[in-house]
């Protein structure tokens, strides 16, 4: 009989509402979890290697315990499935937010109530997203993609120091990195060369 704990985070920097990996482990091991697996990538991919390798361990009488939900799946059906595969495994399910799941009526009936909000909450946040990439496009100075780190006037001050500099002097003075700079120059060349040839 082992007690297994397993702690996801979308990326490796997530650290708000106390989901980080290091914060999901810290309450799984108060709980009782002896070893713990976690996984660094979005609910809603279905490959989770460390859940993965944790699912082939687990044996009739161990324990699983998670702190939310939503850390094992984001989508009701894959959830429930995996949840009521585990139970009827005779592997209990021990989901620090709600409680022990079980067969029970009232466990899946609060099982599927909680996926149903996981899922609706990710939908709203992809939606609004979605939104919010619409209204940004009809402003006419959006650009798909990261922003510029650095500005034109901030590159042209640095290519200028390139006349009289090296590459790493102007690296240290700007904080620009050398590929940057070398991209920057090359475009400059060629607009140069081509006004020429025009």
């Amino acid at each position: 009989m082992v007690v297994y704990g397993y702690a996801r985070v979308s990326t490796k920097n997530q650290a708000k509402d106390g989901n980080s990996l290091e914060a999901q482990e810290l309450i799984l091991h108060e709980n009782g979890a002896q070893i713990i697996f976690s996984d660094s990538i979005t609910g809603t991919k279905a490959e989770r290697p460390e859940l993965t390798r944790l699912l082939i361990l687990l044996k009739k009488d161990d324990t699983l315990v998670v702190t939310k939900l939503d850390r094992i799946a984001r989508s009701l059906s894959q959830g429930s499935l995996l949840i009521s595969n585990l139970i009827n495994k005779g592997i209990k399910v021990n989901i620090l937010n709600i409680g022990i799941m079980d067969n029970s009526p009232s466990s899946k009936l609060i099982r599927h109530i909680f996926f149903s909000f996981a899922e609706f909450e990710r939908d709203m946040l992809l939606e609004r997203t979605r939104e919010g990439r619409e209204i940004a496009k009809k402003d006419p100075t959006y650009r798909e993609g990261r922003p510029k780190k650095y500005g034109k006037r901030h590159i042209e001050h640095a290519l200028d120091l390139l006349k009289s500099h090296t590459y790493r002097q102007v690296c240290e003075l700007t904080g620009i990195s050398k590929s940057t700079l070398i991209r920057s120059k090359k475009r400059v060349d060629n607009k140069e060369s081509s006004s020429i040839q025009s």
